[in-house]
């Protein structure tokens, strides 16, 4: 009897075996057919301004040198995005596009990039330089984002910007202006693309408004 039991376990353990086996080899052939299976992740799409630099002919270069801060952002807009408003009080984006990089850091590279461009000063710098400046231009996104209201779209921008004179000694004396600009541009095409052109619209007329009302300060300072 002590044998017959012991050989019925060592046969009840061999088929355990081969049962396991058998059920391990059917899980590693399914698998690469289950991930083969699964959908591909969305393609994301990335955008940015692109307008050539205005031009300043009528202006004259002043001997004077001015850095660029990096904007800050509304924290509805701060993110890289593409915000639209569907209807009014709400707020959503677009699945798989962005921009390339956050609003404050875009807005504010191109107006540097503006700047030099101009040749209106005798050097722009970026706050990533150690360079100091005797202008500083600083500012804020407050509104960045497509508007929806029935068929049509509009690609809405709002910057606040301040300009301050370092040569001067405390903060109320150095503020030289502080403006708001706001572009409002119609989106031709129903699309992220249609949404970037006219956003890049937008930033050459106020970066080219922007500079002049500078320029036109920075003059007129002793």
């Amino acid at each position: 009897m002590i044998r017959t039991e012991k050989r019925d376990r060592s046969i009840f353990r061999r088929l355990l075996l081969h049962s396991l086996a058998g059920s391990a080899a059917l899980l590693s052939l399914s698998l690469p057919g289950c991930i083969g299976r699964s959908a591909p992740a969305p393609m994301i799409e990335h955008y940015t301004f692109e307008y050539p630099s205005p031009p300043f002919a009528n202006l004259s270069r002043l001997e004077q040198t001015i850095k660029v801060e990096r904007f800050s952002v509304a924290k509805a807009f701060n993110t890289v995005s593409m915000v639209y408003r569907p209807e009014p009080f709400k707020l959503d984006t677009y699945a798989s596009n962005r921009w390339i990089v956050n609003p404050g850091d875009m807005t504010s590279d191109y107006l540097l990039r503006d700047l030099r461009n101009s040749g209106l000063f005798r050097a722009a710098f970026s706050y990533r330089d150690y360079e100091d400046a005797r202008f500083v231009l600083g500012g804020g996104v407050e509104e960045f984002l497509e508007i929806d209201e029935g068929n049509t779209r509009s690609a809405v921008m709002a910057l606040s910007v301040t300009l301050l004179d370092m040569s001067r000694t405390g903060t109320p004396d150095r503020l030289v202006f502080q403006k708001g600009y706001r572009s409002v541009e119609p989106v031709a095409d129903a699309d992220p693309a249609g949404l970037a052109r006219a956003m890049s619209k937008g930033m050459a007329s106020v970066s080219a408004q922007i500079i002049k009302d500078v320029h036109e300060a920075v003059a007129n300072l002793p």
